[in-house]
């Protein structure tokens, strides 16, 4: 796998640029990845983004757009709002997971 500096940090990724290895995350890392994108963290940005980071462990796939919204309670027009264009592809981008399945 490829390995990239984002920050200060060396990371694993494939080759659209998603993070290969779990443990090379945290939080701040997530703010430089969000801010590659144009994306200003907030604390309305890390609700979907701490979730996706707890499922992935016990689920071993990224959650779907569905899942987060309705299990975290954010509607999904509010993850559009979140992350403009393709929030899942985006939200699994900041919480350094692979891309969903099914995501284009």
């Amino acid at each position: 796998m490829p390995v990239t500096t984002v920050g200060t940090a060396q990371v694993h990724v494939d080759a659209e640029g998603f993070l290969t290895e779990y443990d090379e995350w945290d939080e701040q890392l997530g703010r430089q990845l969000a801010a590659a994108i144009g994306i200003e963290m907030t604390d309305a940005h890390w609700t979907p983004i701490r979730f996706l980071r707890a499922d992935y462990p016990e689920f071993g796939q990224t959650a779907t757009l569905r899942r987060v919204s309705s299990l975290t309670g954010i509607p999904i027009k509010d993850l559009f709002a979140l992350f403009p264009g393709k929030p899942a592809k985006k939200m699994a981008y900041v919480a350094g997971l692979p891309k969903p399945h099914g995501c284009v």
